[in-house]
């Protein structure tokens, strides 16, 4: 096999060193992995990402840098597939922070399955495991909120890059954040591709410690993740889809209530988050927060959709 790992990245230069450094240092068998690639693909970084590469080319033998007018992950992404030389791709978001034979447990997993099914219809999901201790990321212990059962999580994944090719790739519809990696793992289903969970293909996904200034940025998101959910549920109407935008009455339902109707929200629960920072518990304050941003991409999935149906 030979593995393009693509990564795309957006002004992340501090963690996305760590991501490189650690991607260089993989170890595998040369019988199972015959070479590698790190494809980089820059979507219009203003930090200084672009410059730190070139200056430091000599410590990175294995990355090929591309760089693109910003359009999102999901150009990103299908500009790093299709310039890829290897029949594998491997996606690895510039956050994330690989240990060592990471790459060799997803080759060797896929090998198995190539075996064991007889053909190349699978794919790999690796475990992510979220940390915010940038100093030392991979000494973070797995938790239990670090539990995903999604299918087709580009943060740490690999597959036969001729799959992606005949699924069409990224929708670029999806120009803001949230459901474009998902959506294509819908197609991808369609086609019958399985997923293989690899818990030993680890990933420490980085987030910074949570704080209050942070919040305006998560709820934006979030109302974006409503609108792309929108557009997401109108491509595949199925109830599968519903369920994991949460465009259903027992969300509504449930956010609803957890917020008191919306009067639980950042504003009313900033003393309390703010006291749990204070006593050095920014990871509880994190899933409290949760709650009301469950609730604003509820709204926005609902509104989203709404302004869809009335466009046509």
């Amino acid at each position: 096999m030979f593995f393009s790992v693509v990564t795309p990245t957006y002004n992340r230069q501090p963690i996305l060193e760590k991501c490189l450094r650690a991607l260089e240092n993989q170890v595998f068998d040369s019988a199972l992995i015959t070479d590698y690639e790190l494809v980089v693909v820059d979507d219009g970084s203003t930090d200084g990402t672009i410059e730190w590469l070139q200056a430091a080319a000599a410590e990175f033998p294995h990355v090929r840098l591309v760089e693109r007018h910003h359009q999102g992950a999901a150009a990103a992404r299908n500009y790093g597939v299709q310039v890829a030389q290897g029949d594998t791709i491997v996606f690895v978001d510039s956050d994330v922070i690989m240990p060592p034979g990471s790459l060799q447990a997803h080759a060797q997993a896929l090998v198995d399955a190539y075996q064991r099914l007889g053909d190349d219809r699978v794919f790999t999901a690796g475990r992510l495991v979220n940390t915010s201790n940038f100093e030392r990321p991979t000494v973070e212990p797995a938790k239990v909120t670090d539990f995903s059962n999604a299918f087709f999580d580009t943060a740490n994944l690999a597959i036969a890059r001729h799959w992606l090719l005949t699924a069409g790739l990224f929708d670029t519809e999806f120009s803001q954040y949230g459901w474009e990696d998902l959506e294509l793992g819908v197609r991808l289903k369609n086609l019958g591709v399985t997923m293989i969970k690899v818990p030993e293909a680890v990933g420490y996904h980085y987030h910074p410690p949570f704080s209050l200034d942070q919040i305006p940025k998560m709820i934006d998101q979030e109302i974006q993740r409503g609108r792309m959910g929108a557009i997401f549920y109108q491509k595949h109407p199925t109830r599968e889809v519903r369920m994991m935008i949460q465009m259903t009455w027992l969300h509504r339902l449930l956010w609803g209530l957890l917020t008191a109707g919306g009067r639980l929200n950042e504003r009313t629960m900033a003393p309390l988050l703010r006291w749990l920072i204070a006593q050095g518990k920014p990871r509880v304050a994190l899933e409290l927060a949760r709650v009301f941003l469950n609730w604003y991409t509820v709204q926005g999935v609902y509104a989203a959709y709404s302004e869809l149906q009335q466009q046509g």
